[in-house]
C-alpha cells in the first residue's frame, strides 16, 4: 500500500471526519484515503481512534480526495480487520499502566526509618522459652505402613497416620494416639515390631530418624506406647503435670505437627473440662479436655502443656465439618495418660479392673424401662460377681423378661449408665473391694465386690 506523509494536521481530521461520517457507505478508494492519511509522529490506525477524530474534525476535503484518487485500492473488509487486529493488540491496551518513577526523590528520602524490635513482653517472653525447651520432647511420628503421596499438583499429601508423640523417658520409650498408628495396628501388629519412623529434634536444628518398635497399645483410651535406640543426649522427657486442677480459662499450649509441619506452636485456653471425646479411633473417652488451642491433623498425639510447661494432655481430636480446626479440640488428660502408660510398658496391654458381667447397650436398657443405672444381662457362674450375689437378667414363667440387678452407684457416687459405670471403675485397681449400690426389683440393696481382671 502506498502511504503519503502529510505534514497539515488538517488533513489527518478530514479524512477521519469522512471516515466517520460514512463508514460503510464509502467505497475503496474513500475508505483507502481515510486509512492512508498520516504524519511521521502518528500511526496510521491511530487515526480511528476517537481522539484522532476530534482532533481532525474540520480539515479540507477537496484534499483528501485528491489523496484517495492517487492511493491505491484496498479492499474495505482488509483494511477493517487490520484495525481491529491493531486495537486489539497494541500495547497500550495492556500496557496502560507504566512505571513513570519520580527523580525529583532519593532512595534515602523514601525509605521510612527503621525500628529495632527491642525485647519482648514477658508474656511473650514466656511463652517463647516454653516453646524452645518443649519442642525437643516432641517428635514426629510416620506410620510405616503409609507413604506420603505426590498428587498430579505437585503437593506431598501427608495422610493421617502421621501425628505427633513425646518422649516419656530417658529409655526411649515415646507416647502418641492409638490412631496415629492405627493402620498398622489393624493388621496385627505383634510387641516389638517397628510399626512407625520416629523424628526427633537434635540440637542443632535437625531432624533425626529412629525405628519405632511398638511396645504396648490401647484402643480404649486412643494411647500407645513406642520405644526409640536412640541416644540419651536426644531423649528429653516431658514433664508431667496433673490435669485434675486444671481451671476453665486458664492458658495452655500445643505443640504438634499439623499437616506435616514439624513442631508448630499454637496457644489458647481450656475451654471446657470433663468432656467426651469421641477418638478417631472409634471409642468415646470421658473426662476430656477440650480447647480453643488450634489442633488439626498431624497435632494428634502431641502435648497439651499448661502455662508452666508441664503436660496436662495427650491432643487427640477435633470437633469439626471439614476436617480443620474450628477452635474445639480434645486432649486426653494427664490423670489417665499416666495411669494407662506405665502398664502399656510393663505389660504391653491395660489391666483393667471390673466386673466380668455384660451389661445392656443404653439402647436396650430404655426399651426394658430401665431410665437410670447399667443393667445387668448376664453374670458367669464362676466371676466373683455371681459370689456376691448379683443376679442377671433373665425370663419367668411364660417368658416374661425378669430384670436383672441395675446398678446405680459406686461407694458414694451415682452412676446413669453403663458408660459412667466404666469410668468410674477405671479409677480402680485389680483387687479393690467396693460397695455397688444395686436396684433390685423394689428393693435397694448394697453389695461389697471385690473387683477382678476385666477380660
Amino acid at each position: 500500500m502506498q502511504m503519503l506523509a502529510c505534514n497539515s494536521w488538517s488533513l489527518q481530521k478530514s479524512a477521519i471526519d469522512v471516515f466517520l461520517q460514512r463508514p460503510f457507505l464509502m467505497g475503496r478508494r474513500q475508505l483507502l484515503c481515510s486509512a492512508s492519511v498520516c504524519s511521521h509522529d502518528v500511526h496510521p490506525l491511530l487515526l480511528f481512534s476517537f481522539g484522532g477524530c476530534r482532533a481532525l474534525r474540520d480539515g479540507n476535503k477537496d484534499i483528501c480526495a485528491a489523496i484517495c484518487r492517487s492511493s491505491a485500492i484496498t479492499a474495505r473488509r482488509t483494511l477493517l480487520a487490520s484495525v481491529f487486529m491493531y486495537l486489539l493488540y497494541h500495547p497500550t491496551r495492556y500496557l496502560s499502566a507504566e512505571a513513570l518513577g519520580d527523580p525529583t526523590v532519593t532512595i534515602e528520602e523514601v525509605t521510612p526509618p527503621v525500628f529495632p524490635s527491642g525485647p519482648l513482653f514477658p508474656t511473650e517472653d514466656r511463652i517463647v522459652q516454653l516453646f524452645e525447651k518443649n519442642t525437643y520432647s516432641v517428635v514426629n511420628i510416620f506410620d510405616v505402613t503409609l507413604r506420603p503421596q505426590l498428587n498430579i499438583t505437585g503437593v506431598v499429601e501427608i495422610p493421617e497416620g502421621n501425628g505427633s508423640g513425646v518422649i516419656w523417658d530417658q529409655q526411649g520409650h515415646i507416647v502418641t494416639n492409638y490412631h496415629v498408628i492405627g493402620n498398622a495396628l489393624s493388621r496385627n501388629a505383634s510387641p516389638g515390631q517397628v510399626v512407625a519412623k520416629v523424628n526427633i529434634l537434635a540440637s542443632e536444628g535437625l531432624q533425626k530418624n529412629f525405628e519405632g518398635k511398638l511396645i504396648g497399645a490401647d484402643r480404649a483410651k486412643d494411647l500407645a506406647v513406642l520405644k526409640v535406640e536412640a541416644p540419651g543426649d536426644l531423649l528429653r522427657p516431658i514433664n508431667v503435670g496433673q490435669s485434675s486442677f486444671l481451671k476453665v480459662g486458664q492458658q495452655c499450649l500445643a505443640i504438634g505437627n499439623p499437616f506435616g509441619f514439624d513442631h508448630t506452636l499454637t496457644v489458647g485456653v481450656i475451654s471446657g473440662l470433663n468432656r467426651d471425646i469421641f477418638s478417631q479411633a472409634g471409642v468415646t473417652i470421658g473426662g476430656g479436655i477440650q480447647t480453643d488451642a488450634a489442633i488439626n491433623p498431624g497435632n494428634s498425639g502431641g502435648p497439651l502443656l499448661d502455662s508452666k510447661g508441664n503436660l496436662i494432655g495427650i491432643n487427640t481430636a477435633i470437633f469439626t465439618q471439614t476436617g480443620t480446626s474450628a477452635g474445639v479440640g480434645f486432649a486426653i488428660p494427664s490423670t489417665t495418660v499416666v495411669k494407662i502408660v506405665p502398664q502399656l510398658i510393663n505389660f504391653g496391654r491395660v489391666v483393667r479392673a471390673g466386673l466380668n458381667v455384660d451389661f445392656a447397650p443404653d439402647l436396650v436398657a430404655n426399651q426394658l424401662n430401665v431410665r437410670n443405672g447399667a443393667l445387668v444381662l448376664l453374670v458367669p457362674g464362676n466371676s466373683l460377681a455371681a459370689k456376691a450375689g448379683i443376679l442377671p437378667t433373665r425370663r419367668g414363667f411364660a417368658g416374661k423378661i425378669i430384670l436383672g440387678d441395675i446398678i446405680v452407684g459406686v461407694d458414694d457416687r451415682p452412676v446413669k449408665n453403663k458408660g459412667e459405670l466404666d469410668k468410674v471403675l477405671d479409677e480402680y485397681k485389680v483387687g479393690d473391694k467396693v460397695v455397688f449400690k444395686i436396684q433390685r426389683e423394689s428393693e435397694n440393696l448394697e453389695l461389697p465386690v471385690v473387683l477382678e481382671e476385666k477380660s
